[in-house]
């Protein structure tokens, strides 16, 4: 990624902003949940252990939509 400084500032901001904008929203809303990190030119990205909020299944095991029942 050849970003500058200023542009990766900016769209944490402006990640920030729209994460927090939500009545309810909290500072918590808009705390990272990914990590990326760049090694050999391969590109790695994990989801944070604590995050609320993980791709895959739901709570339940199931998969939200029509195949779920």
């Amino acid at each position: 990624m050849d970003d500058s400084i200023d542009d990766q500032a900016q769209r944490a901001k402006d990640r920030h902003d729209q994460l927090t904008r939500a009545p309810e929203a909290t500072e918590e809303d808009a705390a990272p949940r990914i990590r990326v990190s760049e090694h050999d030119g391969i590109r790695r990205i994990d989801i944070d252990p604590d995050a609320p909020v993980r791709p895959g299944l739901g709570h339940t095991g199931l998969e939200d939509g029509p195949a779920a029942g």
